[in-house]
C-alpha cells in the first residue's frame, strides 16, 4: 500500500508544488535582476550613441576629419534651425 499522506494527497502533489515554488522564485529573480539592469542603464534599448546629440556627433565628425569645415560650419547652422 503507499503512503498517501495528508488526507490523501500523494507524493506527486508535494513535488508539483515545489516545481510551483521554484518557478516563482527563478521569476521573481529574473525580474529583480531585469530591474536592477535597466536602473543601471538609464532606461536606454539601443545603447549609448542613443542619447547623443546630433551637434555633438557632428563635432565628432569634424574632429575626425570626416566633414571640412564649411561643411561642418553649414550642418551646425542647419542643425540650430
Amino acid at each position: 500500500m503507499m503512503w498517501q499522506g495528508v488526507e490523501g494527497m500523494g507524493w506527486g502533489w508535494i513535488g508539483l508544488g515545489v516545481l510551483h515554488m521554484a518557478l516563482f522564485w527563478v521569476l521573481v529573480i529574473l525580474g529583480i535582476v531585469v530591474l536592477v539592469k535597466w536602473l543601471a542603464g538609464g532606461g536606454e534599448t539601443s545603447g549609448p550613441r542613443s542619447l547623443e546629440r546630433p551637434l555633438d556627433i557632428l563635432k565628432a565628425r569634424y574632429a575626425r576629419g570626416e566633414i571640412t569645415r564649411e561643411q561642418y560650419e553649414q550642418m551646425k547652422r542647419d542643425l540650430e534651425h
